[in-house]
């Protein structure tokens, strides 16, 4: 059977707001303009959705991340509704930060599962396939009954870090859950260690770093999360590493959320250089430190909606050669 040709004229990609120059970016890389459309808000506030393009027919591919306030999710949710309505062929949730992924499961009585609804949410508001950065736990996919790509920006923030040529390197998780993140990333860094943080959560804004294990004295340190929040366990590794004898310590997390005063305590702590992705608008932060660079996904996310359009492997892109 021979394989159906895809036209990018058969292809549609529209954005909300939550990240417009990502996905500028994307539709760049794909030699595509972002399709028209009204994504703003009533005279009551409640959120305007209209497609100024016919999408029938079409592959559709909706680009938003789904950090607060809530309305980005909502916004996802009524483009999905929109284009559905509209007869497209395949709707496609392009989400580079999937908000909400961290209430995977109950830890406490009466407690929600938040990922696992919002992930009910997309699939029954149309959405025919979810395209993903680093989900914060990996069988978030399983919460989707339509296939899911969880793509990781590991090998970006990885090459980045090579071609820095840091002597001594160790690659540090801040914790457990870190540990394989962290595992990958160390093995695109030449004679790179590792080493594990095993930390106690007083509450989800306060974090008791405990135990240290592995070997940092006289070393290059790199801590490696999936993403930045308050940034209060990466401040609080660093402080640790460095009383132990490191040299200097850098972050690197795929996700910039950058909640409340972290920028702030971040550009006060002892880590010289902070790297994330552009999965979320942190060039678009006020105020940003000079220590923060910003590398982005827009040619992985590109190539990912390529070899989909193509029927080709996604997960050829993070084999080695």
């Amino acid at each position: 059977m021979v394989k159906e040709i895809i036209t990018m004229d058969e292809v549609k990609i529209f954005t909300g707001n939550s990240n417009v120059p990502l996905a500028e970016s994307i539709a760049s890389y794909l030699n595509m303009k972002l399709s028209p459309a009204i994504v703003s808000r009533f005279p009551d506030g409640e959120i305007q959705v209209r497609c100024l393009e016919s999408v029938r027919g079409k592959d559709v591919f909706i680009i938003q991340s789904t950090q607060t306030p809530a309305e980005n999710l909502l916004e996802l949710l009524i483009m999905i509704d929109a284009v559905r309505r509209a007869s497209a062929r395949s709707i496609s949730a392009v989400i580079p930060f999937f908000g909400y992924a961290r209430q995977d499961r109950k830890t406490k009585s009466r407690e929600p599962i938040s990922a696992k609804l919002v992930a009910n949410l997309i699939t029954t508001a149309g959405a025919t396939r979810v395209i993903s950065v680093d989900l914060h736990a990996a069988q978030i996919q399983g919460f989707f009954d339509i296939p899911t790509d969880n793509l990781t920006a590991v090998l970006i923030l990885g090459k980045y870090f090579r071609e820095k040529n840091l002597e001594n390197p160790v690659v540090v998780a801040p914790d457990v859950g870190a540990v394989q993140r962290a595992t990958t990333f160390a093995q695109e860094i030449p004679h790179a260690t590792q080493a594990i943080f095993v930390k106690k959560r007083l509450s989800p804004e306060e974090v008791e770093t405990s135990r240290l294990i592995g070997e940092v004295e006289g070393k290059n340190v790199i801590l490696v999360d999936d993403a930045i929040h308050t940034g209060n366990t990466l401040i609080s590794a660093a402080k640790e590493v460095l009383r132990r004898g490191a040299k200097e310590v850098y972050a690197t997390a795929t996700h910039g959320i950058f909640a409340q005063d972290s920028l702030k305590n971040l550009e006060e702590s002892p880590i010289k250089e902070i790297v994330v992705t552009d999965t979320l608008p942190v060039l678009s932060r006020p105020n940003l430190p000079e220590k923060v660079k910003v590398l982005s996904v827009a040619p992985l996310i590109a190539e990912a909606i390529r070899r989909i359009l193509m029927h080709e492997s996604v997960s050829e892109l993070f084999e080695k050669k």
